[in-house]
């Protein structure tokens, strides 16, 4: 069975995204086993400096990742490999073969340098910008698709 991690800065807050993420991990949980790592996001201001923050949540990040074995790490991130769905499923068939992978979304101000170069993919969900949140929600529902898709099951039209 494939092992799902995500690594992700910060909380779904709102009602709403926790009911949407609940939804798909509900439909994701035949064909893989998911855990959710949630830090803390660093709190900041326009005055602070913003390499210091990120070099503060890649230290929770590769702390996290110390305790996870065998990760094939992929990040979120806004310059990273945009997919059609139909790409990303077929893609996903490629990533399955790992057994264990591990996506990491940053927080407001995106990944430290040293988190990115960690990874074996840098995947972004669209051209916009969403919210951490969004992007949660978002990714399990691309990676329910893409095994959708694979499965021929009717979902995708």
């Amino acid at each position: 069975m494939l092992h799902i991690d995500l690594i992700i800065l910060g909380k779904l807050k709102e009602t709403f995204w926790q009911e949407a993420e609940s939804e798909y991990l509900k439909r994701l949980k035949p064909w893989a086993k998911i855990t959710i790592h949630e830090l803390r996001e660093e709190s900041f201001s326009e005055k602070d400096n913003i390499e210091n923050i990120k070099q503060k949540e890649a230290e929770k990040i590769i702390g996290t990742l110390e305790k996870i074995k065998d990760a094939h790490i992929i990040v979120l991130d806004e310059h990273g490999k945009n997919f059609s769905s139909k790409q990303f499923a077929q893609h996903f068939t490629e990533l399955e073969q790992f057994h264990h992978l591990t996506f990491i979304i940053g927080g407001p101000l995106g990944l430290h340098e040293s988190i990115l170069k960690l990874a074996k993919l840098k995947l972004s969900l669209s051209s916009m910008t969403f919210t951490h949140q969004m992007a949660r929600v978002f990714l399990w529902e691309q990676i329910y698709r893409a095994m959708m898709i694979n499965s021929s099951r009717n979902y995708h039209y």
